[in-house]
């Protein structure tokens, strides 16, 4: 069993940086946009971009990919619990897509609109949030007694093989975005393997830093929000399940 403390503990660290920008983003929105009459279109559109990027964590994390494929294998036992996992999933996504449906068609939202913003986006951190929590209590204790040694060992060690590819990339000079995204043939066939690939609207696999996950400062969070010039964001989401 200490295969499988070893990897939970790993996992649990990634949920730990995870939850830190959630809670991070969560506090910028609940000090600054909930107090403004009217939110303008750039932090509309930082908004929608920062929701994106945290979905994207969340969804590529190695909880996703390595260890609740090898539950579901193991036993039907979770069933349950991964649909309601996967409802909350869903919760976040469509808060993001309600938000981003409002880019390109106002200049500028206004004060009766704000709050409609506000609760989606707290429900996109809260449904996040309320996922981390239940796999850290629920689904990691269910995975400890289902799982066998075997297999532990098999997920420790993609564990190990998915950071030490990251770090081989950063080495080469690659920023943390750009190692992600080469590693992606070795994420991606790992997920296959496991019987559990997601891919995006568009067809492309889309893998954030994960060990890089920015965590946002209430300051941060108020520079880079403030109305400027942006480039709209094309990046598409997972298609919903």
């Amino acid at each position: 069993m200490l295969t499988a403390t070893y990897t939970l503990v790993a996992l649990s660290v990634e949920h730990a940086s995870v939850r830190l920008s959630l809670l991070s983003f969560q506090k910028y929105v609940r000090s600054t946009l909930m107090h403004q009459n009217s939110i303008t279109l750039s932090q509309l559109e930082y908004a929608c971009e920062n929701l994106n990027s945290l979905y994207q964590a969340c969804h590529w994390r190695k909880t996703e990919m390595y260890l609740i494929p090898a539950l579901r294998e193991a036993t039907e036992r979770a069933d349950q619990l991964l649909d309601e996992l996967n409802r909350l999933n869903q919760s976040a996504l469509l808060s993001i897509r309600m938000l981003q449906e409002k880019l390109g068609s106002l200049a500028d939202v206004r004060e009766d609109q704000v709050n409609l913003i506000c609760d989606s986006i707290e429900t996109f951190c809260s449904s996040l949030l309320k996922r981390l929590e239940k796999e850290e209590q629920e689904l990691f204790a269910i995975a400890r007694n289902a799982i066998a040694g075997e297999t532990w060992f098999s997920i420790a060690n993609q564990l190990m093989m998915h950071d030490k590819h990251l770090e081989e990339m950063k080495r080469a000079g690659l920023v943390p975005v750009a190692a992600v995204e080469a590693a992606k043939p070795k994420a991606v066939a790992a997920r296959n393997l496991a019987g559990s690939l997601r891919v995006v609207d568009d067809g492309q696999i889309s893998i954030p830093g994960l060990q890089v996950l920015p965590v946002i400062s209430v300051e941060e969070s108020e520079a880079q929000a403030a109305p400027a010039p942006q480039v709209r964001s094309t990046r598409q989401l997972p298609a919903m399940k």
